[in-house]
């Protein structure tokens, strides 16, 4: 078995129950589309069709309609109580702005329900870390995306929450976080997906907190339980519970406890089909890091 699989109907009752109050408590989830809301500035591209691939309850499927007000928005999101959310908003949405065309999907990234070559731009914000088989994810959103088009994405690196990670070191002998890939590996994964000149690079972003049950109600509240199949299958008892609590004062730093995230981007393009005489195709293996 492999402990680190994620189970994905974990996955799907965590995020349905946080969606009521998603919005109100992911401020890193919006702070971090706000930032590749501010990169697609540097892009040149109308898309008439554009796929918002882990939607949660829609904040940034909004932003985009805005950006790209003709364009037909596809929210797919894993977790029905997400979509559910997203509807609600998005109907006073459309009746402000003027009827933006969106359409929910409940499904997962990585079997898309989505015809080959149907969508200009596929945009991740933050989801991509749920999936077990990453090569196979980029290699299905190569498939929906049409030639010329752009995949747009942010996930996690593995500095994520490595205070929290230490902190659970020799706590007992179960997983507790999920594991993460290498910004370099995510390169090579594009490449060897079919995708044209990656640009990856990343950031820190470290949140504070007050004390450890503050790190654990955020990570509740917008639904990021553990999810692996290595966890626990019960409650943390009192002497668990108090060894994390004595790790993680380890690392309080001026009166706070710190919770780092490497936030990892990366944007690339599908290009047109290169091939041999003989019909094999040509894909590029190299990538940029800015």
């Amino acid at each position: 078995m492999n402990e680190y699989a994620i189970d994905k109907r974990q996955v799907r009752r965590a995020f349905s129950r946080a969606a009521a109050g998603y919005d109100s408590e992911a401020v890193l989830q919006r702070e971090v589309c706000s930032r590749m809301l501010e990169r697609l500035d540097y892009i040149k591209l109308r898309p008439g069709r554009i796929l918002d691939a882990g939607s949660g309850p829609g904040w940034g499927t909004r932003q985009l309609a805005c950006r790209y007000p003709d364009a037909q928005l596809l929210a797919l999101d894993i977790a029905i109580g997400m979509l559910q959310a997203a509807r609600g908003h998005s109907s006073w949405w459309q009746k402000l702005f003027g009827g933006t065309k969106q359409l929910h999907l409940c499904g997962d990234i990585e079997a898309l329900p989505l015809a080959a070559n149907s969508v200009e731009m596929v945009w991740s914000n933050l989801a991509l870390q749920w999936c077990n088989d990453l090569p196979a994810t980029f290699v299905e959103l190569h498939r929906v995306l049409k030639v010329d088009g752009l995949l747009m994405f942010s996930t996690f690196g593995p500095d994520t929450l490595k205070e929290l990670r230490q902190a659970f070191h020799g706590v007992d002998s179960h997983n507790h976080l999920n594991r993460f890939a290498d910004m370099h590996d995510i390169g090579d994964m594009l490449t060897h997906g079919g995708f044209a000149e990656p640009v990856m690079d990343m950031e820190y972003l470290t949140l504070t907190y007050d004390d450890v049950r503050g790190v654990m109600h955020d990570l509740k509240a917008i639904g990021a339980h553990n999810a692996t199949a290595g966890r626990g299958q019960g409650l943390m008892g009192k002497q668990a519970w108090a060894r994390l609590i004595d790790n993680y004062e380890r690392l309080r730093r001026d009166g706070k406890l710190p919770a780092t995230y490497e936030v990892v981007y990366g944007h690339a393009w599908k290009p047109q089909p290169r091939v041999t005489r003989d019909g094999a195709a040509i894909i590029k293996t190299s990538f940029k890091i800015k």
